[in-house]
């Protein structure tokens, strides 16, 4: 009974936090199936674009097991416009700090480290940008990553 308590306060606090994200334009999160991320693994994200005119922050989150045996992820990330040209990318995001202390913010034993990646991009074209992310270590399988996700908010 005090876990699920525990979890609807969590639902609760995480529904009105992104409700008061006025910003907000797109998150979403990806699954890796049993926490083991293979090098050959792309999590895609379709993300819709109308505004034009704004700049956005464009972030990458992930969630990791605190039994994950590294302090940092590098990710390739290929950006794909909707006419077809694409940029493609290295991003190390650190998931814990010199001392092996987590970063990330959570319960037990799942953190969740929201880090930008990129500042005041601009969408030169509306429609369907795809967005794909592939580990980057140097593990075929790379154990103890249970999400990736991005989020991209209008900067104002």
């Amino acid at each position: 009974m005090k876990k699920f308590l525990q979890l609807a306060m969590l639902i609760i606090v995480v529904g009105f936090t992104l409700s008061c994200s006025p910003n907000l334009v797109f998150e979403q999160y990806k699954t890796i199936e049993d926490k083991s991320w293979n090098k050959d693994s792309t999590m895609v994200f379709t993300v819709p674009v109308s505004d034009t005119t704004a700049n956005h922050n464009f972030y990458i989150n992930v969630r990791n097991d605190i039994k994950y045996q590294y302090s940092n992820l590098w990710l390739f990330i290929t950006i794909v416009q909707p006419d077809g040209e694409s940029m493609e990318d290295k991003f190390e995001i650190a998931l814990a700090d010199p001392s092996g202390k987590w970063l990330g913010e959570g319960l037990g034993g799942l953190k969740t480290r929201e880090a930008i990646y990129r500042r005041n991009v601009f969408f030169p074209m509306s429609g369907d940008y795809k967005i794909k992310i592939q580990q980057g270590m140097r593990k075929d399988i790379l154990k103890g990553i249970s999400d990736v996700g991005i989020r991209i908010e209008r900067v104002e």
